[in-house]
Parts: structure tokens; sequence; C-alpha cells
């Protein structure tokens, strides 16, 4: 059997086609592969679930009897050294949980609106 002449250059151009459209498509089309989409679904709901904490490390502070104490410990601490003082209060402790959450403290202390934050 013989094929027509253009059948290879057809052949090459369609290879060569698919792979430019596969690179423009992955680089400015958007395109994602399954193992990316699932780190940012897990990235973006671990952000949202430490934003909707927000308000409850914020009612614990309001509600603990140290609370004027706790809140100069943090406002003299360096903003290097504020996220461990804030861990160390117990405010950003996820309910549940027996250790505190970083992301949850640098969250809280950004909404307790300290001087110097």
């Amino acid at each position: 059997m013989t094929f027509p002449e253009w059948t290879k250059p057809g052949v090459y151009g369609a290879l060569a086609g698919a792979f430019a459209v596969s690179v423009l498509g992955f680089t400015w089309g958007g395109w994602t592969t399954a193992a990316n989409a699932e780190e940012t679904a897990q990235t973006r709901a671990k952000d949202e679930v430490t934003l909707a904490m927000v308000p409850v490390c914020l009612n614990a502070s309001q509600a603990d009897p140290q609370r004027a104490a706790k809140l100069e410990t943090l406002n003299v601490s360096s903003s290097f050294a504020r996220n461990n003082a804030m861990m160390a209060t117990g405010w950003a402790t996820f309910p549940g949980a027996d250790e505190p959450n970083r992301d949850l403290a640098t969250a809280c202390v950004e909404g307790l609106k300290l001087d110097g934050s």
C-alpha cells in the first residue's frame, strides 16, 4: 500500500499543532493538571477555614479573664515574635485541637489590630 505524498508532512503538522496547542493551553489557556487542581483546592479550603475561625479566636480573646495581660504581651512582642506569642495565649487553637495553629494565629493577630501590626 502506498501513501499519498502529503501524508508525511500532514502527520508532522498535526503533531506539531497538538504540541503547540498543549503548550499554549497549559501556559496561557488556564489548563491545569489534576494534581495541581487538587493542591489549589486544598490550599483555598485551608485558607477559608482559617478565615472562618478568626471570629472564634477573637471571641476567645474577649472571654479570657487574663486578656489585658496577654494583650500587653502581644503589644510588646516584636512583629517577628507576635505569632508565637499569640499561639502561647491559646486563642489560636482550633476547637478540638491540641496544638495552636500558626495560620490562625497570624489571622487573629491581624484581626486584633494591635499597635504596630
